[in-house]
């Protein structure tokens, strides 16, 4: 009895450390699925639902994870019929609907905290459910390709191919005479000249003894002969990529190499993204033994680059997996992964032997010392402040006035909750869409222009009134997380190129008072209390100011910021940095309009310490948010 004793408690420990193993797992899975309810809904604005449907969202099984559609759809179709699979790029979720509510509740249950292997991986992951109403995708356009850009299918057979791979040695030195060097995402080779990329330049007095490989002097007689190109070019870059290498977004220096650029892709297809300065990203697939032209607009304005990440595929659709040369939309219905290999790429340029005179002025590195000259110098009198702001400011936003609207959409959090915070039947005004950017270099310009606009607010509230200040922050990386502005660089998402600046939606005043009788001294204690803060902007050179790079952080505090305005919201009869051509050349279709900005970013504490300098107004809150300092003022 004792032994039967011992053993039926043995198996009663056993049976309740079971049960825990059991409860903490489904408190794992159910913190999960809300974690991925809060996620759809922030970024695809979805709701999940408690009751059944025949929509389901799965998280953790999208393309951005390394989910293939091929494996995801034999997963789901064991529960029912599949009516619809939609896996979003760059997404780690997708979305499946079935013929019935009985079968995605099936499917609900036997999935939910299920633990799968993914294919060509060998690694776990976790599939969490959740339920949603309908899932409204927006109709996909097909994509054209940049202008200037042809993409040539099978150029060369599979023994030119084998032959043109092997005419490369990889196994030389780095110091051999061909400039061989292992750069960080790939190898590289140059014939011809090298290609100096300390100076992303090429020395034209110094050339390569060698020549090319008799290969490749074959091919460019074909590539002549076929007009693929005008002019036979005279250097040659070998770039080898492994599985996960790649190369950054760039556009091939205007001063080095002339206009038309060809590369050849060997041994692998893959997917390359341009990018035009407004924010246009075309993905493209690049067939192995294909050749990729660029020419015009192509070459000189569109970024391009072959994605670095240690991911080890890229996303393709699945309806011409391996078979067509295109641009990749965001078909959410026919996208999947596909495996990278090898890849070698056989790039040819004819370089430059005077300087580049082309019509893209903007990203032309031979005319950047001209295009310099024309760029306004800090204002040293009242007189100048107001014309840098008439042109920078007032005019600049008349101008883009309708493409900046349509990217400001969204109401952030933190303001809708000041708004709802206001009692029933106040009267709001939303002023402004910069961020105090009154002006100034002179001390005592600097600091009046800015406090007479937060005067001038306090001016419109009645006593008691509040007033929320947004203004865009010189840290742009605060408490070791990146701004929303920062993080969206090499993410657009598809969405208008948009510059972030002070919301649009706080009450922040751009109107100029003439009249102001703060006094110099006060100014001069507003600066050393902001400058006391250790805030990082760098002395600027030269009087000009400098013009930023959008997306990067801030190194000075007043600045210029490019605005590139979308072609068809451009005001009638708008000036800006571009040219024009005669009707049916070759550069009569308009580039995008760039419009400088003058800003004035805030370090911490400045724009509090200002609010607190004058006698009508108390500081309520100061706090950041999304890359700007904020404070909300009570009139006195």
């Amino acid at each position: 009895m004792a032994a039967s004793s011992q053993i039926t408690s043995m198996e009663v420990g056993k049976t309740s450390q079971d049960h825990l193993k059991v409860h903490k797992m489904k408190k794992k899975v159910l913190r999960k699925q809300v974690r991925a309810q809060h996620t759809l809904m922030r970024h695809e604005g979805i709701e999940c639902v408690s009751h059944a449907t025949q929509s389901l969202v799965v998280a953790n099984a999208g393309l951005g994870n390394g989910m293939s559609r091929h494996q995801l759809f034999r997963i789901v179709e064991e529960y029912g019929l599949v009516e619809t699979l939609l896996m979003p790029p760059n997404k780690p979720y997708s979305f499946v609907k079935y013929g019935t509510t009985e079968e995605a509740k099936k499917a609900f249950d036997a999935l939910n905290g299920k633990e799968v292997t993914r294919e060509d991986f060998g690694q776990n992951i976790v599939l969490y459910i959740n339920f949603v109403e309908k899932v409204f995708w927006k109709n996909v356009v097909p994509t054209s390709l940049p202008p200037g850009l042809t993409v040539v299918e099978k150029v060369i057979s599979p023994e030119e191919e084998r032959r043109m791979l092997e005419s490369i040695d990889w196994t030389e030195d780095e110091d051999t005479q061909n400039a061989q060097k292992t750069l960080k995402h790939r190898r590289v080779k140059h014939f011809g000249y090298e290609f100096c990329y300390n100076s992303n330049n090429v020395d034209k007095d110094k050339p390569l003894p060698g020549g090319f490989p008799g290969i490749c002097n074959l091919f460019l007689e074909k590539c002549l002969k076929r007009g693929y190109i005008k002019h036979k070019p005279d250097q040659l870059t070998v770039n080898q990529y492994e599985p996960g290498q790649g190369i950054p977004p760039h556009i091939d220096t205007h001063s080095a190499f002339e206009d038309e650029i060809i590369s050849l892709s060997l041994g692998a297809e893959i997917v390359m993204d341009f990018k035009h300065p407004d924010g246009h990203t075309v993905a493209i697939m690049l067939p192995r033994r294909s050749l990729l032209v660029m020419a015009g607009e192509s070459r000189y304005l569109w970024t391009h680059g072959y994605m670095i990440t240690p991911r080890k595929y890229d996303v393709i659709q699945a309806s011409e997996l391996g078979q067509k040369v295109g641009t990749i939309t965001a078909d959410v219905g026919d996208l999947t992964l596909n495996r990278r290999e090898t890849r070698t790429s056989f790039t040819f340029r004819k370089v430059r032997r005077s300087p580049c005179n082309c019509i893209y002025s903007s990203v032309c590195d031979s005319q950047k010392g001209q295009q310099r000259q024309g760029q306004p110098s800090f204002p040293l009198s009242e007189m100048e402040a107001s014309k840098l702001e008439q042109e920078h400011v007032h005019r600049v936003y008349e101008e883009i006035a309708a493409h900046f609207s349509s990217t400001r959409h969204s109401p952030w959090p933190q303001i809708v909750e000041f708004l709802r915070s206001l009692p029933k039947g106040a009267i709001v005004a939303d002023i402004g869409c910069g961020n105090g950017k009154y002006l100034g270099i002179n001390k005592d310009l600097y600091m009046e222009r800015r406090l007479a606009t937060i005067r001038e607010l306090a001016r419109l509230l009645r006593p008691g009134g509040t007033a929320l200040i947004y203004v865009w922050a010189m840290e742009q990386e605060y408490k070791k997380q990146k701004s929303k502005y920062l993080k969206e660089k090499n993410d657009s998402k598809g969405k208008e190129e948009e510059i972030n600046t002070d919301t649009a939606r706080g009450l922040l005043s751009d109107q100029m008072p003439d009249g102001s009788s703060q006094d110099s001294a006060s100014s001069d204690q507003l600066l050393n209390d902001s400058k006391g803060k250790g805030c990082d902007a760098k002395p600027v050179a030269d009087s000009r100011l400098p013009v930023h790079t959008n997306r990067t952080s801030f190194h000075s505090q007043d600045l210029l910021v490019p605005w590139h305005l979308k072609s068809d919201t451009k005001k009638k009869g708008a000036s800006a940095d571009i040219l024009s051509f005669p009707a049916g050349s070759k550069e009569s279709q308009e580039l995008s309009p760039v419009f400088h900005r003058y800003y004035h970013v805030f370090c911490e504490g400045e724009l509090e310490a200002a609010c607190r300098s004058l006698d009508c107004v108390r500081v309520q809150k100061s706090y950041y948010d999304q890359g700007n300092w904020c404070v909300v003022l009570e009139k006195l």
